[in-house]
């Protein structure tokens, strides 16, 4: 069973790094390099000596045009590390939209379902069974599909109108934290994705946190044809940008770096 975690558990260093661990073998970025176990371990603990605070665990590649695989399968990639990590040691997230998957990690004592779908009544009543914390993402559609379904009249409304909905389910259930994540890259053309950035801050809430994943994605390479090995800069930039409007998590693959350059804006008070 998971830890019946209480709000206080979430109570975390803000700005909070997110740092990702991809257990796929196409996932954009890292795919493939960390499918052994003692790998992924390794990568965990760097991570967390890093200066994360949470470790994103995904086993499906949600990359635009990514296709689907099974829970079974989903289930085979990320199990064996979820049972090897300490749970009282790390605070665990899964990156899944399946509500198998979402059931059997929670049950293996995981802390946070990240839904790139945006979760349903189901998984509410899950997180409130076992008192875990949940990400919300606003996307159009499945990965799929999501880049041909940009035609929004005004993106910024879109997304709020998408998360109030849930919001004002998510009230009747007894949540310890939830976090909405804008979605960059999930059915966005490139100035959609920079007109959430400008305006992120327009999504912040009394009842929720805000995520933001820029980390390494298609948007710098539509500015600077430039692979995922040459986007540091560009992401680092978006977080610092966050950070500036509010935002509270930031989930990165380079994790060091991430933090460093979030600490100096905290130590400079760029937001006082």
């Amino acid at each position: 069973m998971n830890l019946q975690l209480n709000q206080h558990r979430f109570n975390l260093k803000k700005p909070i790094v997110m740092g990702v661990l991809n257990l796929t073998p196409d996932s954009f970025s890292d795919g493939g390099q960390y499918s052994q176990i003692d790998k992924a371990i390794h990568r965990v603990e760097e991570m967390i000596e890093q200066g994360a605070q949470i470790i994103d665990i995904g086993g499906e590649s949600t990359r635009p045009g990514s296709s689907f695989i099974s829970a079974d399968e989903e289930l085979h990639r990320i199990m064996p590390v979820i049972e090897a990590l300490p749970k009282d040691k790390y605070l665990i997230s899964v990156d899944t939209n399946k509500p198998e998957v979402q059931t059997a990690v929670l049950k293996a004592g995981v802390h946070i379902i990240n839904d790139i779908m945006g979760g349903n009544i189901t998984l509410y009543q899950k997180a409130e069974q076992y008192q875990a914390g949940l990400v919300l993402m606003h996307t159009s559609s499945t990965p799929i599909d999501m880049q041909q379904k940009t035609g929004y009249d005004d993106i910024i409304t879109e997304i709020q109108n998408y998360f109030d909905k849930r919001l004002q389910e998510i009230q009747k259930f007894n949540l310890p934290k939830v976090w909405i994540d804008p979605g960059i890259g999930f059915g966005k053309t490139l100035e959609q994705n920079l007109s959430i950035m400008r305006q992120i801050d327009r999504f912040t809430s009394d009842d929720c946190g805000i995520l933001l994943g820029t980390s390494r994605k298609s948007w710098i390479d539509k500015l600077y044809s430039v692979d995922t090995d040459h986007r540091l800069g560009a992401s680092l930039a978006s977080i610092i940008m966050g950070y500036l409007k509010g935002v509270e998590i930031f989930r990165v693959h380079d994790v060091e770096e991430s933090v460093q350059a979030l600490d100096v804006a905290k130590q400079l008070n760029f937001t006082s």
